[in-house]
């Protein structure tokens, strides 16, 4: 297990800034997510101080180094240090990337390495910051599409898309209705769930979300496995996003 390895100081591992709130009078509690040991919460000591080198560094979707030690499961943060150039989300991007930062303290379990969704999520920071319109609602839907499904697959949620719940192959002009634990299934079979075309489905598995369609319907899909899994407690971000664009 990663956590094993989190007895000792750890130098120079890559990492991003999810979330930090005050700790005390003068530092803060930092949730880091690590490409080698998922998501660490760090103390960093003396952070809130007007000249702390720290406070500049603690800047989310920036791809930093971070230096940390600890037995415990709050660890002390001694260093960050900038690992590439500064990047940049405006508008509507920015909100995405702080839905996303909410999705991963929400769903990623502490000291859980995940080093592929830690890839994925640079990927998509750099996908959201070279979105040349402040506001590009389609491509912006497509991206969050993109990561929310990936997210959860990496996490270990089975989310069949090329076949119903009892194996047989996705027919494209069908209509199902998806529920969770089960994945697509028969009008008839169940009220629960969200229900969607097969081409849908089928769009989502090869990553095209070219179609309208597939993007309203997969953004149902989505809203309804995230609530599964997330439980009674929204994101405070969801709802920003639904009411600037139905994101």
């Amino acid at each position: 297990m990663a956590s094993s390895l989190h007895l000792h100081r750890q130098d120079n591992q890559a990492v991003f800034v999810l979330h930090t709130y005050p700790f005390k009078e003068t530092s803060l509690v930092v949730e880091l997510f690590t490409q080698r040991f998922g998501r660490v919460a760090v103390l960093a000591k003396g952070a809130r101080r007007p000249r702390s080198a720290m406070r500049g560094m603690l800047q989310s979707f920036q791809n930093l180094s971070g230096t940390w030690s600890g037995k415990n499961e709050l660890k002390t943060l001694h260093s960050l240090d900038w690992s590439a150039g500064l990047t940049l989300l405006r508008g509507e991007a920015l909100m995405c990337g702080f839905y996303m930062n909410e999705l991963l303290l929400r769903l990623l379990p502490r000291e859980d390495a995940h080093e592929a969704l830690f890839d994925y999520y640079a990927n998509t920071l750099n996908a959201l910051s070279n979105i040349q319109a402040v506001n590009n609602s389609t491509e912006l839907a497509m991206i969050l599409r993109r990561f929310e499904l990936t997210l959860l697959q990496e996490l270990g949620y089975a989310i069949p898309l090329t076949q119903d719940e009892n194996d047989a192959p996705i027919e494209l002009d069908k209509t199902y209705r998806y529920e969770a634990e089960y994945g697509a299934c028969a009008l008839s079979a169940t009220k629960n769930g969200v229900q969607l075309l097969g081409k849908t489905l089928m769009s989502m598995a090869q990553d095209d979300y070219s179609q309208p369609q597939t993007l309203q319907q997969s953004k149902q899909l989505m809203r309804y496995l995230l609530a599964h899994y997330l439980g009674d407690k929204p994101l405070h971000t969801r709802q920003l996003l639904i009411d600037l664009q139905g994101l």
